[in-house]
């Protein structure tokens, strides 16, 4: 469909029409709003296959028994503020939950190429059922827009994304997660902050215990808030007096808008857009950090989708290039909105999710550019082997641990200008190939 850029960057109108996505970031790491530090975002989020095996290479053995962790805790929460009477409610019955420590462990060996991804994300379902959400809440998404500035289409996708549109919120009981992440975790201190802060939640009585239900790492409602994220953003909208992520549609759109505009969200600008790259473009600036104007990139001969243009004034914002399979897949011009889904989840494929899926609510969003499917991403083991290569080569990846941040990609760069061939920081098979020899 042909569209131009000024009508895609007016202040979006509601249109008409018919909720669904899949809880396909869920399944695939903690969909929580800053629920983890930030990592380096990944060319597409890992999905464990059948038949993965489970590494418990950094397995726990703690040095007490639960009790006596549940014991020291609680006068550490005590000290925190939480009183006796809610503690000990809180902590009624709860024991260590074994499925949430085999979670914690895994490190799923595949990732999922970026396009399957947007493919379940995107879908012509999904689509219909987030318009028909949009009509249905349309006066109360018009009344969040003019309250905290995010636009609906971003809010609802949000929603989609994180819970199917609160119909998958988790079962798990979070006091109960996050004890067990507490006591047994890899990270012990952050999963006893995110406990007080839980426990903080029930003693102001804006959720009962047993209702406080979630994700095994603790993220919680209808957009997936973990709880410290909670306690700073999350808001009583529909005037009830309880904050009620989980229940109540109005709290949980409201409280993922405030986050969103604390997280710098501009109302009616967009989140980026498909751009063409050049024959021998200089692919060391697409690295997330290099940060241009649009002009400055139009004038480095990135080229925009045949018949768009860009609206007045449009041309000093400023924007990162993003190859999210590199050099060989479509490329995106990304501004300061899709930064700010960033903060959300830190993941270059999930922010392209959740801005394709608001754009497709309102009739585009189509990527033009083709994907190397004859590529697929490399296996954890692989990436892992990528990395030692790399170091053995002299390019100074770091440590090898199969995650592809910034160092691991100046090395790929490296090794690619070696070659000869185009230095997007992509990790391919046919890089790790050359350096096997």
């Amino acid at each position: 469909m042909s569209f131009s850029l000024s009508q895609r960057w007016r202040p979006r109108q509601l249109i008409a029409a018919s909720s669904f996505i899949l809880l396909v970031a869920c399944a695939e790491k903690p969909t929580a709003a800053d629920a983890l530090p930030l990592a380096p975002a990944q060319p597409a989020p890992n999905v464990t296959l059948p038949g993965t095996a489970t590494d418990t290479s950094s397995e726990i053995q703690p040095l007490q028994t639960f009790a006596q962790w549940q014991a020291g805790f609680r006068q550490q929460a005590l000290l925190a503020g939480i009183s006796p009477n809610t503690f000990d409610r809180a902590f009624l019955g709860v024991t260590p939950d074994m499925d949430v420590i085999k979670a914690d462990r895994s490190q799923p060996e595949f990732s999922r190429p970026v396009w399957e991804y947007l493919d379940g994300a995107l879908s012509p379902l999904r689509v219909r059922n987030g318009k028909k959400l949009l009509e249905q809440h349309a006066e109360l998404l018009g009344r969040i827009e003019q309250r905290y500035g995010v636009d609906r289409q971003v809010l609802v996708a949000v929603w989609g994304m994180e819970s199917n549109f609160g119909q998958f919120q988790g079962n798990k009981s979070v006091i109960r997660s996050l004890a067990t992440l507490a006591y047994e975790g890899r990270r012990p201190t952050f999963a006893q902050d995110q406990l007080i802060a839980a426990l903080q939640i029930l003693q102001n009585g804006d959720i009962q215990p047993e209702a406080m239900r979630g994700s095994w790492a603790g993220a919680m409602g209808q957009t997936q808030f973990i709880p410290t994220t909670y306690n700073t953003h999350a808001v009583d909208f529909d005037g009830d007096g309880r904050r009620d992520i989980w229940n109540s549609t109005a709290d949980a759109l409201a409280s993922t808008a405030h986050y969103l505009q604390s997280s710098g969200w501009k109302r009616g600008q967009p989140w980026g857009f498909e751009v063409q790259v050049p024959a021998g473009f200089d692919y060391w600036l697409a690295d997330g950090a290099q940060r241009k104007s649009v002009s400055e990139w139009l004038s480095l001969g990135v080229t925009l989708p045949t018949g768009t243009q860009l609206p007045s004034g449009s041309s000093q914002l400023s924007a990162a290039l993003l190859l999210p399979a590199g050099a060989r897949g479509p490329a995106f011009l990304v501004l300061d909105n899709f930064r700010a889904i960033l903060k959300y989840n830190n993941s270059s494929s999930y922010a392209l999710a959740v801005s394709l899926l608001g754009d497709r609510f309102s009739g585009w969003g189509f990527i033009a550019g083709s994907w190397p499917k004859d590529d697929l991403p490399l296996s954890r083991s692989e990436r892992m082997e990528l990395q030692n290569l790399l170091n053995a080569s002299g390019h100074e990846a770091g440590n090898a641990d199969g995650i592809i941040g910034a160092n691991t990609r100046k090395a790929i760069r490296n090794a690619q200008q070696a070659q000869g061939w185009p230095a997007d920081g992509y990790p391919t098979h046919k890089l790790l190939d050359s350096l096997r020899r």
